[in-house]
């Protein structure tokens, strides 16, 4: 089959490079934009007590305003704000609200807003909207801090803007210089390295060029495929998609393009060069993309909306990649022809390529030491990620040096912490109206809570039901203790302590953050095991045998625990931090373990082919290796620099998945694909391929299309490969 695929679109080049393009115009011009959220209750199941606490709030209270931003006020010197001042927060505040910017109802202080030590105060922002996506919120904060400079003018006080609107509109800006550079950065590893690779300028540029046409593609269909199945992704979907799309189309780029040359060095013409390198790889880059789709598609089990988002997205990309990397590559490098390599002349004869040649003959000679070896380095790293520690506080790892950051610092000189943002409780009566004396009770029982620094006096609603309560904690809404009370110790006492006849709930962001730890532990349960056993299937069909899948996920998952337990240890133990990004595990997963998996599938068929030559299988080995390290290792360097660059950013939580999928990559590609796989595949020798015993000697496909000519030439570069 990929013999046909290969040879259509190497006969057929402008026409199926046509169809690409057509089809890439067609979808960036029609297809509906991906839709995003920030909103954390839109990925959470509905039977989560955070989600239930915001159903009934927009049902009994909709028109609650909560602050969707802060204005922390304080003197210049630090002193204590005298009456004069005081008047000057109350002036500046009304010049703010006289702004009237875009998506704020209004800018309101008052004399409560003034801490008890009297060196802070605040001034609320309410929005329009507090669930708008838009952005208009943020752009609105970032308006109103140039307008509060002129206004400050004059005065001896000096203020910060601080809460979720802010705070997100810093991120924003902090991220977007990010994602440029992580996009500069990969287009030029790319380039840099294929060109030291290949020494050819065309076959450096082609590849970003291709990638950046099956990008228009596959961001058509995933927006295409959101809107029919009304999905929504989380925001940071495009830049995954990117790195997905660079990482994954540069690996099977590869794959094709050392195979293709390693046909044109046998003395094979370029169009059947291409086609027989199509025929020989085509396999393995379908089932390592297949092994990548299932892992991606295993995400639609998680019961967080944001995961199963961003499954079938990434399925949806890697699938249109491993299309374009079967049609689309070869078409171009069919009309390019030997030329795609000028002005270098490599093509021509096989190099000596000493390193790979000797980490073949130390794999194929010393097969029980150097896996012994390799897995005990895999082992050793895998014991820190027995202390991994989940930390949900994403705003902690923010650069400190943001206005939002400081600002809240301040804020927490004269209030508590939780002010910014307060829990949610609700009690709703079972039947009949709610007994106001029974609520006063109540808030003595809320505020007796260890942690909680205040709470309002009830509001009930018009028909008497249900009663709001603000609940101000002394810890950031998304600090870890804040998280632990929300959805510990005032969850069980709100509802211990509920008046007879009602039940109670508890919302707001620290309640959403302790709903989404417990579906992030459900899920790394079920997810990640019924995601392994869907890509031993993969690696089962495509080895036809039952051994060899075993073995492969056990190495697949010491590479992950290895990963892990190397980022717990340079975070969360050397460099004193309270916990890692509760996401690594999960991008360890897509990244690592998916995508890592292509090397072993690489590796395992490379030697299945060598062994079918009927040369003895420590020969196969170190052919095998020889062959498949350069590729490897490019495909791995690139792929691994590219997340690499994260590490250069101010952001600790970028760096910690920075680190965690470079040295992943890297740990997966040079010691599991190159030194485990092989000499584990090697000592197990005929056993490996049970009960398929797919290393039985037979003849090779394409010597049939081989001219006589060739196939002496082709005997030959064998024959000096095994001497």
């Amino acid at each position: 089959m990929f013999r046909r695929v290969g040879r259509f679109a190497v006969h057929r080049p402008w026409l199926t490079i046509a169809g690409w393009i057509i089809a890439a115009v067609a979808l960036v011009l029609l297809a509906p934009g991906l839709k995003s959220t920030t909103d954390e209750t839109e990925f959470l199941p509905s039977h989560y007590e955070s989600v239930q606490a915001g159903k009934l709030q927009e049902k009994a209270f909709p028109k609650t305003e909560q602050p969707s931003a802060i204005v922390v006020f304080q003197r210049s010197d630090g002193a204590k704000l005298t009456d004069a001042d005081r008047a000057d927060v109350a002036k500046v505040t009304r010049g703010l609200d006289d702004k009237h910017r875009k998506g704020v109802a209004r800018i309101t202080t008052s004399p409560q807003a003034v801490s008890p030590n009297g060196e802070i105060a605040l001034a609320n922002i309410v929005a329009t909207d507090r669930n708008s996506q838009d952005g208009t919120l943020p752009k609105a904060v970032k308006d109103l801090r140039e307008d509060a400079k002129g206004l400050l003018d004059g005065t001896h006080l000096k203020a910060g803007f601080t809460g979720q609107a802010a705070t997100n509109l810093d991120a924003q800006e902090s991220s977007g210089d990010t994602d440029a550079m992580i996009m500069s950065a990969t287009l030029l590893l790319i380039v840099i390295l294929l060109l030291v690779i290949f020494r050819s300028p065309l076959i450096a540029l082609m590849p970003v060029l291709i990638i950046a046409l099956v990008f228009a593609v596959a961001l058509g269909l995933i927006g295409t495929a959101a809107h029919l199945g009304g999905l929504k992704a989380d925001n940071s979907i495009s830049a995954i998609l990117i790195v997905v799309l660079f990482g994954v189309g540069t690996d099977y780029i590869l794959f094709l393009l050392f195979r293709y040359r390693e046909e044109l060095r046998a003395g094979q013409q370029p169009k059947e060069a291409l086609t027989n390198a199509v025929a020989r790889v085509g396999e393995t880059i379908a089932s390592a993309a297949g092994a990548v789709i299932v892992a991606f598609l295993a995400l639609l089990l998680s019961t967080m909306g944001m995961m199963r988002a961003m499954g079938p997205s990434l399925a949806i990309a890697v699938g249109v990649t491993l299309v374009a990397a079967l049609t689309l590559v070869p078409a171009v490098f069919s009309l390019l022809g030997t030329k795609a390599f000028w002005p270098s002349k490599a093509w021509k004869k096989r190099p000596r390529n000493r390193v790979s040649n000797g980490l073949g003959t130390l794999v194929a000679r010393r097969p029980a030491v150097i896996a012994a070896l390799s897995a005990a380095v895999l082992a050793a790293l895998a014991v820190g990620a027995l202390s991994f520690k989940a930390q949900f506080d994403t705003d902690s790892q923010l650069p400190q040096k943001l206005e939002s950051v400081q600002a809240m610092k301040d804020l927490q000189r004269g209030f508590s912490a939780g002010q910014s943002d307060p829990a949610m409780v609700y009690v709703e009566s079972r039947g009949g109206t709610l007994d106001k004396g029974a609520l006063g009770t109540y808030k003595k029982e809320l505020a007796g809570i260890d942690g909680v620094g205040g709470v309002s006096d009830p509001v009930v609603s018009p028909d008497g039901t249900v009663a709001q309560y603000s609940v101000v904690l002394k810890y950031r809404p998304t600090e870890d203790k804040a998280i632990e009370i929300a959805g510990g110790t005032l969850r069980d006492s709100a509802h211990k302590a509920a008046p007879d006849g009602s039940k109670a709930y508890v919302g707001g962001t620290s309640a959403v953050l302790a709903d989404v730890e417990k579906a992030v532990n459900h899920d790394y349960k079920l997810v990640f095991p019924i995601a392994g056993l869907a890509i031993m299937v993969i690696l089962g069909l495509l080895l036809r045998s039952l051994v060899a899948p075993l073995y492969l996920m056990i190495a697949v998952a010491l590479g992950f625990g290895a990963t892990l337990g190397s980022t717990v240890w340079l975070f969360q133990d050397l460099q004193h931090k309270n916990g890692l990004l509760f996401m690594l595990p999960v991008i360890v997963y897509l990244f690592v373990v998916a995508i890592g998996t292509d090397y072993n599938i690489l590796m395992v068929a490379r030697l299945r082919e060598e062994v079918r030559r009927g040369v003895p299988a420590r020969e196969a080995v170190r052919t095998a290796v020889a062959r498949s390290a350069p590729t490897i290792a490019s495909a791995a360097v690139i792929l691994a620099g590219t997340f690499g660059v994260l590490l250069l950013a101010d952001n600790s939580m970028l760096q910690q998945m920075g680190f965690a999928v470079a040295f992943g990559i890297l740990l997966t590609a040079f010691v599991m694909a190159m030194l485990l796989v092989p000499t584990v595949t090697s000592l197990l020798g005929h056993k490996a391929w049970w009960p398929g015993h797919q290393d039985a000697p037979r003849a090779a496909p394409v010597a049939e299309s081989l001219p006589a000519q060739g196939q002496g030439r082709h005997r030959a570069a064998d024959e000096g490969v095994r001497s």
